[in-house]
């Protein structure tokens, strides 16, 4: 028997899960409409740790992928997050389940998807086990990566040069950094978290708050407004575009800018600014450039394993950016340990009640504070009494 489109069911004899499809490509776009209890349907090579985390804040009935979602190159942390969490993950299924129209209720089985009846298509449904064994055989393949890592590496340094080591492209704006503190907020790990244990920090300091495409709705959902929003603009929502911070359009070298025809629409003032790199090195290399003094950065890539989730191509442009940016760049999770306002507002209650506590003593050493704490005692007195005959009723 079939159950509500929207609760996630597993029957106990066949572990059979029921619900409607939601179909994408991009995990990342997928995630904004997919529902507890939906099936997403995703192609994605290698799921990683981000897309994971957003699945299963999505609280999906399972998730079928039509691609390996662990192919080998790298132990990424994806198929761990979603089968820890117990959503079921079924892999490999191949390019028929993307063809599963948007809304139509998908049965899974063990490995199996149907569509009613008919049969859509077969693929792994994974495990604990066979995560655990498909990623201690990625771990032994890391020295390959590495190897593609430093020429990718070399590659990126001979087209970026100009860039890296003089800012050659680097676009004029108005937002001034100079001298100042910068935090850039990206979509990515723990930023959420970081973003809470930052709020002293950003209250007492008012860095300048640069969100990197969706990282802008994170700024704008703590509370803040952000100054600058660095990106192609895919993953950014209407209502921070035209919140009145500075746009910059992430664009390729080739002048290609994907994000420009949507910022054009809305009307934005903005300026481009071409670069290979991914657009959280944008934002570093731009506030670098203009001068600032400290660069905090919240959900950005600083661990290998993170790395190699930007995939080879975003890997290079990662790892020089820090390089460049030097010892201006400190991880928003080295703040939160390290940082601690000036007074907290436990320590102000204590030093105001110590306070009250010294007068309250000086007074009793005198004999006109005793007199005064005499009268203060008998009109607390009359004021008991007086509390008293309205809780009793007595007139």
């Amino acid at each position: 028997m079939r159950v509500s489109l929207r609760r996630r069911t597993t029957a106990p004899d066949t572990g059979e899960v029921v619900g409607p499809a939601r179909v994408d490509r991009r995990t990342k776009s997928l995630t904004k409409r997919l529902r507890p209890g939906d099936v997403a349907v995703i192609d994605h090579l290698d799921l990683d740790r981000v897309s994971a985390e957003a699945l299963v804040r999505c609280q999906p009935a399972a998730v079928l992928n039509a691609a390996p979602s662990t192919s080998g190159r790298y132990p990424n942390l994806g198929p761990e997050i979603l089968v820890s969490a117990g959503i079921p993950l079924v892999d490999d299924l191949g390019a028929d389940v993307m063809a599963v129209a948007e809304g139509r209720t998908l049965r899974v089985v063990d490995g199996a998807v149907y569509d009613g009846d008919a049969l859509v298509a077969e693929g792994v449904a994974q495990t604990a086990a066979s995560v655990a064994a498909a990623m201690e055989e990625a771990r032994a393949g890391l020295s390959v990566q590495l190897e593609s890592f430093a020429a990718n590496t070399m590659d990126y340094l001979r087209r970026e040069r100009d860039l890296l080591l003089d800012g050659v492209g680097v676009p004029d704006i108005d937002t001034r950094l100079e001298g100042r503190q910068v935090l850039i907020v990206v979509r990515g790990y723990h930023y959420k978290e970081d973003l809470v244990t930052l709020r002293s920090y950003i209250r007492e300091y008012r860095p300048v708050l640069i969100g990197v495409d969706g990282g802008a709705d994170a700024i704008i959902e703590a509370g803040w407004r952000p100054d600058l929003i660095v990106g192609d603009m895919d993953s950014v929502s209407d209502r921070s575009l035209q919140c009145g911070a500075e746009i910059v359009v992430h664009a390729y070298r080739d002048g290609r800018a994907p994000g420009l025809a949507r910022v054009e629409q809305l009307g934005v003032p903005h300026v481009v600014f071409p670069a290979t790199g991914t657009s959280e090195d944008v934002a570093m290399l731009l506030a670098d450039d203009k001068g600032a003094e400290l660069i905090v950065a919240v959900g950005t890539h600083a661990t290998l394993v993170e790395f190699l989730d930007k995939g080879r191509s975003g890997m290079a442009s990662t790892f020089l950016t820090r390089l460049r940016v030097g010892g201006k760049l400190v991880d928003a999770k080295g703040v939160s340990r390290l940082y601690q306002h000036r007074i907290s507002n436990v320590q102000l209650t204590l030093l105001v009640l110590a306070g009250l506590l010294a007068l309250g003593v000086a007074l009793a050493s005198t004999a006109s504070g005793q007199t005064l704490i005499g009268l203060l005692g008998a009109r607390l007195d009359d004021v008991v009494s007086w509390f008293g005959s309205l809780v009793g009723g007595s007139p």
